[in-house]
């Protein structure tokens, strides 16, 4: 009887083990990139961040920020959000058609469209960006960055639904998170740069940039992230009054993190600014959390330096790499969308997009 529940306790062991879940423990590593997977505008347009996603015939679609280069660095008042097809999530990919284009200076996204991430949920497509109206000035030189503030400070969170990707895209007259009311809170100067994934509950979290008007400047401050969550991809949301990838002696540690739902974590990968949380100065960083709320650097934080590895062997070393956006299919991390940029000579920026391959050491 002693050594037949032994034999069963063993058993159960092994059928508890076989039954446990993958690793928690994401290992994701940026691969080579080939020349197609590089989508630049050429001598007339100025590409930013994209993000893809896969129709029901095998099709991928990009939607991306771009502007004519001779408005130079003029996203804030000139960016308007396209759409490009491939037939692979590595390209190439050819431009289509303005999916967000500028509607008018009296809505609330009329004059500009920036910084997409798409999704598609219960046989829907949601378009997620930001969006910001005001007096279409462009102060912005050939080798100077300068802001319209108005604008950049007008710059609120909207969503665009279709049944298709080829659209239409059904935009909403009001924003999808608009700042709060009171003075005091994270977000009462802007909202911008959402990210959204459905949770294992069937709920919607939604991660986003905040600034608000403690430090008094005109750019406002400090810059955070704040947390919303929904029932429905088109809101309403409602927002938690604290922020998330802080760092101590940091006012703007963070930025444009993209969120995801894989082997029973929430993941995220962000631009860390400063080298906030690692020793390798503004990189790319993962980040993981059981609820969504609560997030701690990954055990392998470092996604990827300020560079890529090409197929030739080369690596190209790069002014920004940032606005990552993970494409992802049957639940995997399969390839990276960030833009990209360099400066000349003469102090112009060249920026464009790169999809970059994702190898899981898992």
């Amino acid at each position: 009887m002693k050594l037949n529940c032994i034999i069963a306790s063993l058993v159960i062991v092994i059928l508890s083990a076989c039954q446990q879940p993958k690793s928690t423990v994401l290992d994701l590593v940026f691969g080579e990139v080939s020349e197609q997977s590089i989508f630049s505008g050429g001598d007339s347009m100025l590409h930013w961040g994209g993000s893809i996603i896969k129709d029901d015939d095998g099709r991928y679609h990009m939607f991306y920020s771009r502007w004519e280069r001779d408005q130079h660095w003029a996203w804030v008042t000139h960016s308007e959000i396209a759409h490009a097809v491939s037939n692979s999530p590595f390209g190439p990919f050819e431009h289509k058609d303005v999916a967000l284009p500028r509607r008018g200076a009296e809505y609330w996204d009329g004059l500009c469209t920036h910084n997409p991430t798409v999704h598609k949920y219960n046989g829907k497509y949601y378009l997620y960006y930001m969006g910001n109206t005001g007096d279409g000035v462009n102060p912005c030189l050939p080798n100077k960055i300068v802001y319209n503030w108005e604008q950049r400070n007008n710059q609120r969170i909207g969503v665009a639904v279709a049944d298709d990707p080829n659209g239409p895209w059904k935009r909403m007259d009001t924003p999808l998170i608009d700042v709060s009311k009171d003075s005091t809170a994270m977000d009462a100067l802007l909202v911008s740069n959402p990210s959204i994934t459905q949770g294992p509950d069937g709920n919607y979290l939604m991660i986003y940039k905040a600034v608000g008007k403690k430090k008094k400047r005109i750019s406002g401050g400090p810059v955070v992230h704040c947390v919303a969550t929904s029932n429905s991809p088109t809101g309403p949301f409602k927002k938690y009054d604290f922020p998330v990838f802080t760092a101590d002696g940091h006012d703007f540690p963070a930025e444009d993190p993209f969120i995801w739902y894989q082997n029973g974590k929430y993941r995220a990968i962000v631009k860390d600014m400063h080298g906030a949380f690692t020793s390798e100065g503004q990189a790319l960083v993962y980040f993981d959390s059981e609820d969504g709320f609560d997030w701690k650097l990954a055990p392998k934080p470092l996604a990827s330096k300020l560079q890529i590895k090409l197929k030739d062997g080369n690596v190209m070393k790069l002014n920004h790499l940032e606005r990552p956006q993970m494409y992802l299919e049957d639940g995997k991390a399969v390839a990276i969308v960030c833009a990209a940029d360099t400066i000349d000579s003469d102090g112009v920026i060249h920026s464009w997009n790169v999809q970059i391959p994702i190898i899981s050491k898992n």
